[in-house]
């Protein structure tokens, strides 16, 4: 059995519709920004705080929705799952990279995906998001 490593991820919107992605330095691939919780953190709380951490998204974790839990491969890490926790956020908003943030990416979700997205956005969280706007 592969390892697991729990985190949760949230889903921001700007204002024209499209998705925040971020890519963590020394990665190739783009994803939700989020990560792994604090002792004691609930999801929401985990969600909330990195997403300050990494993109200056300040939000209560009250204020998020839960969209899903999902098992995926890990995006950087071989041979490893991950167990997501996806939220969206109300809203739109801006963003600028930080802490481990090497970029920031909006992605259009009309348009041709690029092939560098993490397994949980492709497999999970794009179909999830069907047509919702941003």
């Amino acid at each position: 059995m592969n390892p697991l490593i729990v985190v949760s991820a949230v889903c921001v919107f700007d204002d024209a519709g499209r998705l925040l992605t971020v890519r963590k330095r020394g990665t190739d691939m783009f994803m939700h920004p989020g990560g792994k919780p604090e002792a004691g953190e609930s999801p929401a709380q985990t969600a909330s705080r990195e997403l300050e951490e990494e993109v200056g998204i300040v939000l209560a974790p009250e204020a998020l929705a839960l969209l899903g839990t999902w098992l995926a491969d890990a995006a950087n890490e071989p041979a490893t799952q991950i167990e997501a926790t996806v939220f969206t956020a109300p809203g739109t908003w801006s963003a600028r990279p930080s802490a481990e943030i090497a970029e920031i990416r909006w992605l259009d979700l009309a348009a041709d995906l690029p092939d560098d997205l993490a397994p949980l956005l492709t497999d999970h969280v794009l179909p999830a998001l069907g047509g919702l706007p941003g």
